[in-house]
């Protein structure tokens, strides 16, 4: 055999041991979105991957009350908004000047971050809730929003100055020349033109809050404050046995919020810098 031939088979055999793999990937995350999909609209769910004999949203008629989907959904939204909110702002202003300033501390401040964002959240669950206890933020929706705020800022910081670093200095210093400040600089020039570094850290964040279950489990004590996140687990037993369709409908209604965010945010996350001739004019 040419040793042409047996190059062309190897890398055949190659490519299709990779799309071999990806399916199987694929598998693993496609087999659970459409049971979910499925299940909501059957009658009859169970715990397999199956096409329902008939379609009804009778799942969704049962789930879509105020006690089980509003008032969790509208908890959510509170909580991963205003902590959103907050690890972006907090974030574009701890970034800028580790940017933009030049200093011994600044690479040892950042690994510091970086280390800050392998902590479980379980080992420092203690003492924050000791310390919420004593200074009366335990059962509170600020508490919480703080504290979500808190354990997302270090990557949000992290992220944030790397795509800061790719907003060209001499912008500022002809703001600056103008008589604008450091603040003005950064409002008005750096962050509009790194929109899509500041789409994926706002994305990134809401979705890492809107899916945890653990912090307001632990730091919210009133039912009627806690998040979608945390009332989902009524469904498994609580009310009896598990009704899968309505899950499967509950997971899909509070799937949506998230989904709706990517696609607002879409554009931005793949449009790029362009800053090439900002420079040059």
């Amino acid at each position: 055999m040419p040793l042409r031939t047996r190059l062309r088979s190897r890398r055949t055999g190659r490519r299709l041991a990779a799309d071999a793999g990806l399916l199987v990937v694929a598998a693993a995350f496609v087999l659970p979105l459409a049971w979910v999909i499925l299940s909501a609209l059957d009658p009859h769910a169970g715990l397999r991957v199956q096409v329902p004999d008939g379609l009804t949203l009778d799942n969704f008629d049962a789930v879509l009350k105020p006690d089980i989907t509003y008032t969790p959904l509208l908890n959510s939204l509170i909580l991963c908004g205003g902590g959103t909110l907050l690890t972006v702002v907090c974030a574009a202003l701890a970034a800028y000047p580790l940017s933009r300033f030049r200093s011994r501390l600044n690479r040892p401040f950042l690994l510091t971050i970086l280390f800050a964002t392998c902590l479980p959240i379980t080992a420092i669950m203690v003492p924050v809730y000791a310390l919420f206890v004593r200074v009366n933020l335990i059962d509170t929706v600020q508490g919480t929003i703080f504290f979500f705020a808190a354990s997302q800022l270090p990557f949000a910081i992290w992220l944030m100055k790397n795509f800061m670093d790719g907003v060209p200095k001499e912008l500022e210093e002809a703001a600056w020349t103008d008589g604008a400040s450091s603040l003005q600089s950064l409002v008005r020039i750096v962050l509009p033109l790194m929109g899509p570094g500041v789409a994926v850290v706002t994305v990134f964040s809401f979705v890492m809050m809107w899916g945890n279950f653990f912090v307001p489990f632990m730091l919210l004590l009133t039912p009627d404050q806690m998040p979608a996140s945390v009332s989902i687990n009524d469904f498994f037993g609580n009310r009896g046995t598990v009704v899968y369709g309505q899950l499967a409908a509950f997971s899909v209604i509070y799937s949506t919020p998230v989904i709706l965010l990517y696609v607002l945010v879409a554009r931005r996350l793949g449009g790029g810098f362009a800053l090439g001739g900002a420079v040059k004019g």
